[in-house]
């Protein structure tokens, strides 16, 4: 999967704001990724990033 930073990806379990879009922070063998609605951020690995990819926006 080849994402990058600046992206925004769609996840399939939207977060407790209410949106499931996020902004590509940082890649690597971890994820960051900042939440578009509340600017929360979170680190997740890889693998649970592929698992629960949706698609872009």
């Amino acid at each position: 999967m080849d994402l990058k930073v600046g992206q925004i990806i769609k996840l399939k379990k939207q977060h407790p704001c209410g949106t499931n879009a996020w902004e590509i922070v940082r890649v690597g063998a971890d994820f960051r990724l900042k939440c578009t609605g509340c600017d929360h951020q979170v680190m997740l690995p890889r693998k649970t990033v592929e698992k629960s990819f949706k698609g872009l926006i």
